[in-house]
Parts: C-alpha cells; sequence; structure tokens
C-alpha cells in the first residue's frame, strides 16, 4: 500500500504536537462504508526493556470475518511515551506493516484514539489521513472528555465530550464488559464508525481486527503454519 508523506518521524514532542494541530483541521469527520470486502485491523506490543516494539496489521474479510492477510514488523522504538502523542511513537512501525499490505482494506479499525484527543489528531486520524482511508478509533480508555454511564446490554453508547463538542462515544460492546471508547478517526461519521465496531464484535469486548490485530502484535495469534494452509498472505 502506498503511504502519503506529510512530515518526518524524528521530531521533537513540541514538533509533534504542532504537526498534529496542522494536520487535525484535514481530518473528515464524514462518511458511510457500505458492503465492505475487507476490515483491517492495527495494534502493537512495546517491550519496556529492549525498546522494541512490534506493529500487526490483520485484514479480515467481510462478512466472515476470516484473516484475509497478516503482516507483522518488529523494530526499535525511538520516540518516548507522552499522552496524546501516541502516533509518533507507534505509527512507523504499523506504517511499515501497511507498506507489505497487499490487499487494500475499505475499513481500518485502530486500537487508540481518533479525534477523540486533546488536539483531534490521535493515532487513529493520524493513520487514516497517511493512508487516505477511512478509520476508527477503538480506544479501551479514555484520554480527554467527559461521559455518562451507558446501559449495561450490548450496543448501548453514551456521547463523549470535551468542552461542549462530541467527539466519541463510549460504546458498551458486550453486556457485562467495560465499554469502548469509539471515536471518528478519518472519512467516517461516529454513528457509521459505532455500526461497524458492533458489526464486527463476536462475543468479545474488542471487534475482531483489533483483536486479533493485539494478538498478532503479541506473538499469540499463530501466523505461519495452519495460515499458509489455509491460503492467507503473510
Amino acid at each position: 500500500m502506498r503511504i502519503i508523506s506529510r512530515h518526518g518521524w524524528r521530531v521533537t514532542t513540541k514538533q509533534a504536537m504542532a504537526i498534529q494541530m496542522e494536520l487535525a483541521g484535514e481530518v473528515s469527520r464524514a462518511g458511510k462504508i457500505n458492503a465492505p470486502r475487507f476490515i483491517a485491523g492495527v495494534d502493537i506490543s512495546v517491550n519496556r526493556f529492549s525498546k522494541r516494539g512490534t506493529g500487526a496489521v490483520v485484514v479480515l474479510s467481510y462478512p466472515d470475518l476470516q484473516i484475509a492477510e497478516i503482516q507483522v514488523v518488529m523494530d526499535r522504538i525511538e520516540f518516548p511515551y507522552v499522552p496524546g502523542l501516541l502516533s509518533f511513537r507507534e505509527a512507523p512501525l504499523i506504517l511499515a506493516a501497511f507498506e507489505k499490505i497487499t490487499l487494500t482494506p475499505d475499513i481500518i479499525m485502530v486500537d487508540g484514539q481518533g479525534i477523540a484527543h486533546p488536539r483531534r489528531f490521535g493515532i487513529a486520524s493520524h493513520l487514516g489521513l497517511l493512508l487516505g482511508l477511512p478509520t476508527i478509533g477503538c480506544a479501551k480508555s479514555r484520554l480527554c472528555g467527559e461521559h455518562e454511564i451507558p446501559g449495561n446490554e450490548a450496543g448501548s453508547y453514551k456521547e463523549l465530550k470535551d468542552n461542549g463538542e462530541v467527539i466519541g462515544a463510549v460504546l458498551r460492546t458486550r453486556a457485562g464488559v467495560k465499554p469502548l471508547y469509539v471515536s471518528i478517526g478519518h472519512m467516517i461519521e461516529l454513528n457509521s464508525a459505532m455500526e461497524w465496531v458492533v458489526a464486527c464484535c463476536r462475543g468479545y469486548r474488542l471487534p475482531e481486527p483489533t483483536r486479533l490485530a493485539h494478538q498478532a502484535a503479541g506473538g499469540n495469534l499463530k501466523i505461519k503454519n495452519d495460515l499458509a494452509r489455509a491460503g492467507v498472505k503473510y
């Protein structure tokens, strides 16, 4: 896949914040996806001791949500851990994995924030802008904003607001478990983003694309043996 180059990655935290503020205005908060063929999930795992990370992209066919392609890239993590600047730490590895992907997904689900971010430019928005594809932020925790508690049933949600602006939704994907923080990444509206997250849940808290990407990044998804026999690209 082609990556759109907009800036370098060897930057200071001050420069990173300035990049976020500059690019946030280019994020599209509109769009609906009809009948996608492929939905991708991305995640990263970082070894705190070696400062090396593993970025994974898992592409699933839809609607059966079967693995169609996996790419995993391992490299050194250069950028420090700074809340709100996750994309400068993780995106280079994820983009390197996307460069190897041969199937173009119609939707990308990211384990992280989209516009539910202090500068409205989390990693899901960053990746969407650089890939030119619709992205959805599916975070496990809140970075900013306030919300009421959604109902306990699956599909229940409450708006996530920051200074009166709706920046996402707190979505219960499974009864009895903690909700997810869903937000627009790029090129999709919030209601559509929530619909696709729910459509991709298969009895777990996380939607299948990010759940499997999490396993792949952590080395817990069998990639070569079983998948090769099934004809999966990796």
